[in-house]
């Protein structure tokens, strides 16, 4: 009997059905990226605004008051009495009525006090120039509530936390929890990667929507947390399914499909540009996935899982519809489905760490996904706050990333996933401390030098997705890659706290500790196996006859008669 491999290769192993069904999948990354970048201009500042000073909307409307001039009566004043204040978060200690001039309000009080006006702080009664264009003006998130912008981003990151947990081991199990009691309904629970992947999509719509027309904070948070749980579920099971479906010469459909990562990065700003307020930025990057709802009818379940649960029908039936979308036959022996004999349990961490092999390589992602989010995040916030044109520099930042793919794709299949995956965490790393040790006076060399560690981040962080499919089997591939995974989003909820508190000590401090972080990453990751070109393990005891060395498990799986074969 031959392997599935050797059947997918008659079938085609990327023709027509894979390109079209790529095409489609890849598309997910652009509503991802910007989903999860989208807080930059949800919560983009508010160009002007201030506190007003109790009363001072009655007397605004009884002279006749601009937003400007009532501004001026309100703020400029404060700089009396040789004490200052921006009018953000403090206001005059003061009330006005009625009775005050419209042309000098604050005489009398100004008389009283001989000029040194008492100041108070400000408590929710702030006035926008551009109302309800951010959420921060929507929310009032300023002064003392700043720190809920960074909540709503650590929400979303939580969010994909839970996802890759929940949705990752609902991909991979056959009975998972989104079945439990549809005793009538089981139909429906006969697909793994493709049914969590539609309703991660439909979630994501839903959920969006809603966060969009939240009434107040607390239900943005919550409904911001669930399209974190559903856009996890959308973007890792379709990358596993991209995975499943080419051969294993294909597999840089992996980096391929994280270039529309970066396309989503580098559309971001422009809708943002022209669509003026937050909520319809949130409604252009959440109604696409109900377009994606369609996929049912054109994206099929991935056949190697369908091996896995015993399903082998329906894998040759799929098998066969490949074959004949890309104009190929499949031979008259292939009507027969042969797995192996033990019974397939659902996935477990402890399924991830039971041998040696899999402990180490389960590990070793594990942190190199975390330092990869945190890095890689780190980097991007750090040029935000240098300031300039934030739409220009934002898809700047996002055209970065292009070459990253582009070397990623030149060098796999040449030199293999290892050597660059090591390389690449190395140099971000040495580039980071440079950047940190180079004087100010020097700024173009500086920031050439952290653009080449932000290059190299994004090389390790693209390349982690490939490895970390490649080196799962088929049973547990969608739940090793979404738990793994979750140490990216930890790395996403650290990110913010550890620039910011450790710049405060000293600006370039979290550029030592990503150094040491990269570095280390780098010399860890060699102790992982070579995959370049090998065929994609279909169990635990492939995965411990991978060896470091090129090619050695792949032989020896051509002599193999039994588990998952066609």
């Amino acid at each position: 009997m031959p392997s599935f491999d050797e059947v997918l290769k008659e079938a085609g192993e990327f023709g027509r059905f894979q390109k079209r069904v790529f095409f489609l999948l890849c598309q997910t990354g652009i509503t991802f990226s910007s989903l999860f970048t989208s807080v930059v201009f949800l919560g983009q500042a508010p160009d002007n605004y201030w506190c007003r000073i109790p009363g001072a909307a009655e007397l605004s409307e009884r002279c006749g008051w601009t937003l400007e001039e009532e501004q001026n009566f309100t703020v400029l004043p404060l700089h009396l009495g040789n004490r200052s204040s921006s009018g953000e978060c403090e206001r005059l200690d003061v009330v006005w009525d009625t009775s005050d001039s419209c042309t000098s309000p604050l005489a009398r009080y100004s008389n009283r006090s001989g000029g040194n006006l008492p100041l108070t702080t400000c408590h929710g009664n702030w006035v926008y120039k551009q109302p309800h264009s951010s959420i921060i003006s929507e929310y009032n998130l300023v002064c003392g509530n700043a720190w809920m912008l960074d909540l709503s981003q650590a929400i979303l990151n939580l969010g994909f936390l839970v996802g890759a947990f929940t949705l990752g081991y609902a991909a991979d199990s056959s009975t998972s929890f989104l079945c439990w009691g549809l005793q009538n309904w089981t139909h429906y629970c006969r697909y793994g990667r493709i049914l969590i992947y539609l309703l991660s999509c439909l979630g994501v719509g839903i959920c969006g929507i809603i966060v969009a027309f939240s009434p107040d904070f607390t239900v943005f948070l919550i409904f911001r947390f669930l399209q974190g749980v559903f856009g996890k579920g959308t973007w890792m099971t379709c990358y596993v399914i991209v995975t499943e479906i080419v051969g294993s010469d294909q597999r840089f459909v992996g980096i391929v499909i994280q270039m529309f990562f970066t396309l989503g990065i580098m559309i971001l700003p422009g809708i943002a540009y022209l669509v003026p307020t937050w909520q319809g930025i949130q409604l252009a990057i959440s109604l696409p996935n109900f377009l994606f709802l369609l996929y049912y009818w054109v994206v099929p379940e991935s056949p190697r899982w369908l091996l896995t649960r015993k399903k082998g029908e329906k894998a040759l039936k799929i098998m066969h519809n490949i074959a004949k979308h890309n104009g190929k036959y499949l031979s008259p022996h292939y009507s027969e489905i042969t797995v192996s004999n033990d019974e397939v349990s659902n996935p477990s961490f402890l399924d991830l760490v039971r041998t040696p092999r899999m402990r180490r390589n389960t590990l070793i992602l594990m942190y190199a996904w975390f330092t990869s989010a945190l890095i890689y995040q780190g980097l991007v916030m750090r040029l935000g706050i240098v300031g300039g044109n934030l739409y220009l520099d934002f898809f700047i930042s996002g055209a970065v990333e292009l070459p990253a793919a582009l070397l990623i794709l030149v060098t796999i299949d040449r030199v293999g996933r290892r050597l660059p995956f090591g390389i690449s965490n190395i140099v971000a790393g040495i580039a980071c401390i440079i950047t940190a040790l180079l004087p100010e006076d020097i700024s173009w060399l500086k920031t050439t030098v952290a653009t080449l560690g932000r290059l190299g981040i994004t090389i390790a962080f693209e390349i982690v997705y490939l490895v970390n499919t490649e080196l799962y089997p088929t049973t547990l591939r969608n739940f090793g890659v979404s738990l793994c995974s979750s140490l990216c989003d930890l790395g996403g909820i650290i990110a913010p706290f550890l620039l910011f508190r450790l710049a405060a000590i000293w600006l370039e401090l979290p550029l030592i500790i990503f150094s040491i972080l990269a570095v280390a990453c780098g010399l860890l990751v060699l102790l992982l196996p070579e995959t370049k070109g090998i065929s994609l393990p279909e169990t635990v005891e492939d995965v411990e006859q991978l060896s470091s060395h090129f090619g050695k498990c792949g032989k020896k799986r051509k002599h193999r008669d039994n588990s998952s074969y066609i």
